[in-house]
């Protein structure tokens, strides 16, 4: 899982980003589930990391929906 930066999110069409938000998420709720059931998960890190990415892309939609670009 490579880190999204803000520049690649911002080069993104609007409908690139809703659909790696939407992939995004999924990997996350795997990974709570994965969590939850007691399972020991291979990169713990790993779920820290999506949040973030969900963060970065509802912020730069945020600001477009704003009109902040």
């Amino acid at each position: 899982m490579a880190i999204l930066r803000i520049k690649e999110i911002r080069k993104m069409t609007p409908e690139e980003r809703m659909k790696k938000l939407m992939n995004l998420q999924n990997e996350l709720s795997k990974q709570m589930a994965l969590i939850s059931s007691g399972g020991a998960l291979e990169n713990p890190s790993k779920a820290k990391v999506l949040r973030r990415a969900i963060a970065r892309i509802k912020t730069v939609q945020n600001e477009e929906k704003l009109g902040k670009s």
